[in-house]
């Protein structure tokens, strides 16, 4: 091989490049033609219900913010390997914002609140209201992605907490 068709010979990507992008599209799911964002989301499921296992909510937390400084780098190499703010294939801000709005609430839902939890995110996630809409307009990089995401986990949040609540409430 000549020394101009070595140079022209397409790179392998590193190791970390290779592992960020398994990352940010959280396994591929974020490659997935249809809804990629709901299919990050269903995956945080999983994560929440390992984070949930030790019981304490301090190791959930713990499991959370390894989550957004995780999704922290890998949003922003896969910003740089799209060219743009928030790629669609870039999932990890919604296993994040999936994982903020299921933080253990002092009314918590029965064990079906993990669907309802799903359901809220997604909204807040794709209508992207207030604190959501400002960070992802005005927040860059990696950080911006992760931020947005975990606003919309903040409302979501918020809403679980009234329905758990008046779940107490009337239900119980």
């Amino acid at each position: 091989m000549s020394e101009q068709t070595e140079s022209t010979a397409k790179e392998k990507p590193s190791f970390f490049l290779r592992a960020a992008k398994q990352l940010y599209t959280v396994g591929g799911l974020g490659l997935l033609p249809k809804a990629p964002g709901t299919w990050g989301t269903l995956m945080g499921i999983p994560i929440y219900f390992l984070l949930k296992l030790p019981g304490h909510w301090t190791y959930y937390l713990g499991g959370a913010f390894l989550v957004f400084l995780v999704g922290w780098w890998a949003s922003a190499v896969g910003e740089k390997d799209y060219g743009r703010h928030d790629d669609q294939r870039i999932v990890i801000d919604e296993v994040f914002g999936y994982l903020v709005a299921m933080f253990p609430s002092p009314f918590p839902l029965p064990w079906w609140g993990f669907v309802w939890g799903f359901v809220i995110f997604r909204f807040f996630d794709i209508f992207k209201f207030g604190p959501a809409k400002w960070a992802d307009k005005n927040v860059p990089g990696g950080l911006g992605v992760m931020v947005d995401d975990g606003a919309a986990g903040l409302m979501s949040w918020a809403v679980l907490l009234m329905l758990g609540l008046g779940y107490k409430l009337f239900f119980t």
